[in-house]
């Protein structure tokens, strides 16, 4: 199974995953920095206020991804370095740091990917409203074309937002995300605005190739987790395509196409109505993008479910049931579903073919174990290597793919999670700070020195 000529192998993580400093050089309280600090939001009432200490250690971490032969490194920079209360100049010794990271990434021959959004929201713009409010989205094209404007004549691969379905439903429906809101009007807005924000950013970010991350899964009864080929009654098939409609055609319709679904403007009417969507909204959101980039770890199950109300995380879904996949599973509990992937990215193909795809996270956690100053992780490489062999599938099947990012180069905070879960290919021991190679690194190193598997 050998990849296109071009295909792109890398990694990604995420600013307050990893980073760690929170209070150095001037940075900003983020909404993250707030909900971990708060008692019983997060497991183990772990904070990212050290984390894996990246802002001081990121020239070792880069030469582990040297070493492992990585052409791209997914990263996201974090707003409250930029601009502590999110408006206002720029923090000079803030974005100081994504100036020495980008130019040790280039010095090892690999290419940067910057996402200007994964989640962590500067505290200051949360009090004025957050994501809620129609500002922020303005706030963002603001910061997004500041950190443009330092790093364009070394950076061209920019990502607007990471999950936007998350940080909107997860932060403000069922509030198990920070800033922790729990109202399905607020989240509904807050999804618009995100978007808005995307829009408004990407036509700030010319010249560089520009992206759209989301956190998409097919969507399937139980039934046809594990046979493709069954047909769903038609209450269970409505089920499927409304969820569908409510996680992935939310985000991408109006991104590519400047229209919302009938079921995101049916449940946003049930939840405080649409006068947030304003006229010229969508024609702003359409800003041209290059690429979609796809995370994915699981399918997304569902069937009929009468008379159910709607999950806090899925305004719209009443009479829905959540199901669950009969297939093994990860330390998170997620199904381990490797097909879904190629079913998912061949599907993007089909209703986005006017924009690329890009794998930008995949990967899987488990109960990892250092023995003799190795970690013997063959659960996770199984993980990956199902997966990559569905990633080449769906190329041999035309979906129009430029690469593949593994979540996540190392061991990280894990949001609710905590450190209790580990997804990382690289260990990381939080009392010391070492870094050790999983097997599941050198087996990944191994696939990009071939190309293939």
């Amino acid at each position: 199974m050998i990849f296109p000529e071009n295909f792109v192998w890398g990694a990604a993580t995420a600013s307050y995953q990893i980073e760690g400093a929170v209070k150095e050089d001037g940075r900003g309280q983020s909404i993250w920095d707030t909900f971990s600090h708060t008692p019983g939001n997060v497991a183990g009432d772990d904070t990212g206020d050290v984390a894996c200490d990246h802002y001081h250690r990121y020239r070792d971490d880069v030469a582990l991804m040297r070493e492992l032969r990585l052409a791209a490194y997914r990263f996201s920079i974090a707003w409250p370095r930029v601009q502590p209360d999110g408006s206002g100049p720029v923090n000079p010794r803030g974005i100081a740091f994504y100036d020495r990271l980008v130019d040790e990434l280039l010095a090892a021959g690999i290419t940067p990917y910057v996402t200007l959004y994964h989640w962590d929201l500067p505290q200051a713009l949360e009090e004025r409203g957050g994501w809620a409010d129609r500002d922020t989205a303005h706030r963002f094209a603001d910061y997004a074309e500041a950190v443009h404007a330092r790093l364009a004549d070394r950076v061209t691969n920019w990502a607007t937002l990471n999950e936007p379905w998350v940080a909107a439903y997860l932060g403000y429906g069922n509030g198990v995300h920070a800033p922790g809101r729990r109202d399905a009007a607020s989240a509904l807005r807050s999804a618009h605005h995100l978007l808005l924000g995307h829009g408004l950013a990407a036509r700030r970010l010319r010249p560089g190739s520009v992206m759209l991350v989301v956190n998409s899964s097919p969507v399937l009864t139980p039934a046809q987790v594990n046979d493709p080929a069954a047909v769903p009654g038609e209450a269970d098939a409505a089920a499927v395509d409304r969820i569908h409609a409510l996680l992935t055609r939310q985000f991408l319709d109006p991104a590519v196409y400047g229209t919302y679904p009938e079921e995101v403007l049916a449940a946003a009417e049930r939840n405080g109505g649409t006068g947030h969507i304003r006229d010229g909204d969508l024609d702003t959101i359409r800003a041209p993008i290059d690429l979609i980039g796809v995370n994915y770890y699981n399918p997304c199950v569902v069937e009929a479910g009468p008379g159910l109300p709607a999950d806090a995380a899925w305004p719209g879904s009443e009479d829905v049931r959540f199901a669950t996949a009969d297939a093994p599973t990860t330390a998170m509990g997620w199904p381990i579903v490797p097909d879904g992937l190629s079913r998912l990215l061949v599907r993007l193909s089909q209703d986005y073919p006017q924009v690329g795809l890009m794998v930008t996270e995949n990967g899987a956690a488990f109960d990892d174990v250092v023995e003799n100053g190795r970690v013997h992780d063959a659960d996770r490489v199984a993980y990956l290597d199902g997966h990559l062999r569905e990633v080449w599938r769906a190329v041999e099947a035309g979906a129009d793919l430029r690469g593949y990012l593994v979540w996540s180069l190392l061991d990280n905070f894990e949001w609710a999670e905590g450190y209790r879960r580990r997804f990382g290919i690289v260990h990381v021991d939080y009392a010391t700070q070492n870094r050790t190679l999983k097997d599941s690194a050198l087996w990944y190193s191994d696939v990009i020195a071939r190309n293939g598997l």
